[in-house]
């Protein structure tokens, strides 16, 4: 992989945290990596947006950001009532692309779910990666709810024909319920494709050094990382 896309299942998910584990992982391997976010809404200019979390995180990565809107909302929208010019998916493909012939690695952060407009005229971070042909990994919750989400956008990667290596669970909890539990064997089966990693909940307060230390172990071979889905599951099963 040149350019990998990452989405979520939806907002707060765990999309900078996951991304923050594949760039440390791959700087550790002795790959350069770039970071593109599109669009970031909710921060304000003096403020650290997705992309600076990733750089904390994962040490020497470039980053870059197309566009920053002040309110917390869709992309389209927040441009839309900042009356700020909106962020186009060819203008995500040439920055990716761009950054392809200088990095090992292009990571692209989404904001908030593939089907987010970025646009009024209904332009999407899936859109962005079908000019890219990248694949796209998709960061999922662990709990209730979690399989609705992640098979539609499974669903929606697969009708676009889009690349879908797999899920990384956003965030793994100390103690994880029963839902969590039986989500470990049922995410794979709803999605169609295997389970690539889990962040340790309170992975996002860890100091840089140690995060570097445990991400891959928290990703799965084909990111990188030593992580192994068949035992992790297999310590949760009852």
């Amino acid at each position: 992989m040149t350019i990998l896309v990452i989405t979520g299942t939806g907002t707060e998910v765990g999309k900078t945290i996951v991304t923050s584990a594949v760039a440390a992982t791959a700087v550790e391997a002795g790959r350069s990596v770039a970071v593109l976010k599109p669009a970031q809404t909710g921060v304000r200019p003096d403020e650290r947006g997705d992309a600076d979390e990733v750089a904390r995180f994962a040490g020497a990565v470039t980053t870059l950001e197309l566009a920053r809107y002040p309110e917390p909302l869709a992309p389209a929208t927040a441009a839309r009532r900042a009356r700020l010019a909106p962020v186009r998916p060819h203008e995500v493909a040439e920055a990716a692309a761009k950054l392809a012939t200088e990095h090992d690695l292009v990571l692209v952060e989404g904001a908030g779910g593939l089907l987010v407009r970025f646009d009024d005229e209904g332009g999407t971070l899936a859109d962005a990666a079908r000019l890219l042909d990248a694949p796209v990994l998709v960061v999922a919750s662990a709990g209730l709810g979690t399989l609705n989400t992640t098979e539609l956008t499974a669903r929606e990667l697969r009708r676009r024909g889009l690349n879908f290596p797999g899920v990384v669970i956003g965030s793994w909890p100390n103690e994880p319920d029963l839902a969590s539990r039986c989500n470990l064997a049922d995410l794979p089966v709803v999605a169609g494709a295997p389970l690539l990693g889990a962040m340790p909940e309170g992975a996002g307060v860890l100091d840089p050094a140690d995060f570097r230390a445990g991400a891959p172990s928290w990703l799965a071979p084909r990111l990188g990382g030593g992580w192994d889905a068949v035992a992790f599951s297999a310590g949760y099963a009852s």
